[in-house]
């Protein structure tokens, strides 16, 4: 019998996504993938996987799934509540996030909203048995490719799973929060730094930018004082579109594009995120209020070496669980609890 999960009742914004479709856009393929790179490591790691499978990535509202496998184990990354339910009579039971389960046949898992940031990941043991579509699984809706017929989780989906069964091994959960940083969004100026005012310049570094409800997996559009245009105006011709490139077309707010961006575009860019501080935007909601800041190339590089290397820590940091509804006992007889024994 194949393993499946069920989507009982789909979320608002579910997609199968993995780290992206790498090396296409010479092609018009954009790369897709997930809006945050670091709780797709995350996630995969508490699961036993390797860093590049695909999860579902869970925006602002997520799944009910039933489990149709002897059994599955998954891992849920992000802030969001989560209610493992049973028989029709049992009340939901709360699970913890940012850690591993191990769910039976029958057992249906119901994820609430994602509070304080637009996503949430969840992955499974062994990953999905679903064809990959150049090499990957990363769902591109504007296209209808990867993923599940290339669209977002519906009612009634059958995602089949790699691995039939779970591997027996305790469960594992996140030591601590990692911590994706503070202050304002770092930018390499450029690449058409010449297409603005000093004016335009200075208000683009100094001021204060909202997420607009103009947000979505191809960018952020940003409210806030305009970005004046040198005498050479916004258009240019069209050139690639790497992430984090930020567009400032003839209205003069910018537009921060991500996973889901163009190959292609044909307005001029004031400058580019940083690849370390790109998952703090793809968890940003509308309303959030940012500052951006100049660095060098080899500052944006060392802050991502630090980054990788923080993330490669907390991955080897991972902790054993306590089983959910209770005491561990095969652990605690394991444990020397008493070191002296008096007689009265």
């Amino acid at each position: 019998m194949t393993a499946h999960l069920i989507v009982e009742r789909a979320g608002l914004l579910d997609t199968l996504q993995d780290r992206g479709r790498i090396g296409f856009q010479a092609l018009g393929m954009p790369t897709a993938g997930a809006m945050d790179r670091i709780a797709l490591r995350l996630v995969n790691a508490l699961a036993g996987n390797t860093e590049d499978l695909a999860a579902i990535e869970i925006g602002v509202m997520g799944p009910t799934l039933r489990v149709e496998a002897d059994g599955v184990r998954l891992a849920v990354v992000g802030l969001v509540a989560l209610e493992l339910m049973g028989a029709p009579e049992a009340p939901p039971k709360p699970l913890e996030a940012n850690r591993s389960h191990l769910l039976r046949r029958g057992q249906r898992l119901r994820v609430g909203m994602v509070e304080g940031a637009r996503t949430a990941y969840l992955a499974v043991e062994g990953g999905f048995a679903v064809a990959p579509f150049m090499g990957s699984l990363a769902t591109y809706t504007r296209a209808g490719i990867g993923g599940v017929e290339g669209r977002k989780l519906q009612d009634g989906d059958m995602l089949p799973l790699a691995q039939a069964a779970a591997r027996e091994r305790e469960e594992r959960k996140l030591g601590a929060p990692f911590d994706y940083g503070s202050g304002p969004i770092r930018v390499v100026p450029g690449p058409q730094a010449d297409h603005f005012s000093d004016a335009g310049h200075a208000a683009f570094l100094g001021s204060d930018y909202v997420v607009s409800k103009e947000a979505d997996r191809m960018g952020i559009r940003f409210e806030g004082p305009a970005i004046a245009h040198s005498e050479k105006g916004p258009d240019i011709v069209s050139d690639g579109i790497a992430p984090g490139a930020i567009q400032v077309p003839g209205a003069g707010l910018p537009i921060v594009l991500l996973a889901d961006r163009q190959t292609v575009g044909g307005y001029a860019k004031i400058a580019t995120v940083i690849s370390a501080d790109l998952p703090r935007l793809g968890r940003m909601l509308p309303g959030h209020k940012v500052r951006f800041m100049a660095v060098t190339v080899a500052e944006a590089e060392a802050l991502r070496r630090e980054q990788d290397r923080r993330l490669a820590q907390a991955i080897a940091g991972l902790q054993p669980a306590m089983p959910e509804g209770g005491i561990d006992l095969s652990a605690l007889y394991e444990r020397n609890l008493i070191d002296g024994v008096v007689w009265a």
